[in-house]
């Protein structure tokens, strides 16, 4: 009996933190066709609450994933972008980037390995919210009808002011102290085909 009164309590604290949650105002990079959106600690406490029927995929690049973190309850890292290290970014003072040529094949391999179908609910996170909005983009073109993105990713967004300005310091999994590791699973991993 208390088992089942602490599952209803998360259940009803879980749904009142979305709906307590105002995306409205998101900045039209984050925004996604389907308007799915979770913070960070939305995600784990959904996760906490759903873990089996549900795919949380990190899709930041597997350099972000090795020597930033990942979150312990991510799936799979499917990364939406990879880098071409022999090319340069002038612009961005970076290594290019290029959209994962194989990202719809290596979902839809993660999708029928868990047992899903295109409606099951997937949830995306990124650094900050950005790609993880185009990769729920991407998945609503392909068909997938039930996209939700991490708004503030698994780094946050950058603290416009004080000592902490141009840092990722305002929000997302790292900075809300959800839990994350540096030691990462090979199951988790993404390898190209």
């Amino acid at each position: 009996m208390k088992s089942l009164v602490i599952a209803l309590a998360l259940t009803l604290s879980s749904a009142w933190a979305f709906a307590d949650t105002d995306f409205s105002n998101l900045s039209k990079k984050k925004t996604t066709p389907q308007g799915l959106y979770m913070t960070a600690k939305q995600a784990y406490q959904d996760r906490l609450n759903s873990s089996d029927t549900s795919l949380f995929i990190d899709v930041r690049t597997r350099a972000e994933v090795e020597f930033v973190g990942m979150a312990d309850m991510v799936d799979i890292n499917i990364p939406y972008m990879t880098h071409d290290n022999e090319s340069w970014n002038s612009k961005k003072k970076q290594f290019k980037s290029e959209p994962n040529s194989n990202f719809s094949i290596a979902i839809e391999d993660a999708i029928k390995k868990k047992g899903f179908s295109k409606d099951s609910k997937i949830i995306v996170m990124c650094r900050s919210g950005s790609r993880s909005a185009k990769a729920a983009n991407l998945l609503d073109q392909l068909g997938y009808k039930n996209v939700h993105s991490v708004v503030d990713g698994f780094e946050g967004d950058k603290a416009k002011s004080g000592p902490s300005k141009g840092h990722r310091t305002v929000n997302g999994w790292k900075n809300a102290g959800l839990p994350w590791s540096y030691k990462l699973t090979v199951a988790k991993m993404y390898f190209e085909e």
